[in-house]
């Protein structure tokens, strides 16, 4: 399906809102961020659509038809979304803040979590050979670029929503993927025919 050209269906100001503030390109980490959100189970379902919705129009799709795609009569909102994301990039899908305390992480403090986890830990430097909730905080509070006041709730609320699980062998791996030891040392092992979770 070609997508250079706009559905007719789409308004003139929806037009216009795309030729003058088309979606930038996303960046590596954005894009794999929010093909995980696409695909999460327990997001609000809010962020899970405009995971959807951006990603449908990076690929291509004008507007209207991302609008469409999801069950939505008008492309406007997509429009006023994807100026939204150009701003503030990833802080832009979840809800805006209504009323009462200020939500504490942003999208580069979540990041800066799934970076600690993807980071094989070593007992020289953080005592363990895996990942805990209660490891991760300490390694994260006492990082130089780290988070001095992160949760172990937020630490897990954050790894549950990039698709990590906790596996038997007491860390956090993200979904299909497992740690073994072997003579080598502990090793992830991933299952090909694993997918990550879909909503």
């Amino acid at each position: 399906m070609e997508y250079d050209n706009p559905s007719p269906a789409l308004g003139s100001q929806a037009v216009s809102r795309r030729q003058i503030n088309p979606l930038r390109p996303l960046t590596d980490d954005e894009r794999d961020a929010l093909t995980r959100l696409r695909r999460a189970t327990a997001a609000p379902a809010v962020q899970v659509t405009r995971a959807r919705l951006l990603l449908a129009v990076a690929a291509g799709a004008n507007y209207q038809e991302a609008a469409q795609a999801l069950g939505r009569k008008s492309g406007d909102a997509v429009a006023t979304l994807v100026a939204r994301f150009n701003d503030l990039g990833l802080d832009a899908l979840p809800l805006r803040h209504g009323g009462g305390r200020q939500p504490t992480y942003t999208a580069a403090a979540r990041a800066r979590i799934l970076r600690e986890v993807q980071r094989q830990p070593t007992p020289a430097q953080d005592g363990t050979a895996t990942w805990s909730l209660n490891l991760l905080k300490k390694a994260l509070r006492a990082a130089p670029d780290g988070l001095p006041t992160v949760s172990t709730f937020t630490i897990g609320q954050t790894l549950h929503d990039a698709g990590y699980t906790y596996q038997e062998n007491r860390t956090w791996c993200p979904t299909g993927t497992v740690l073994r030891k072997r003579k080598a040392g502990i090793v992830p092992v991933t299952d090909a025919d694993a997918e990550p979770k879909k909503s």
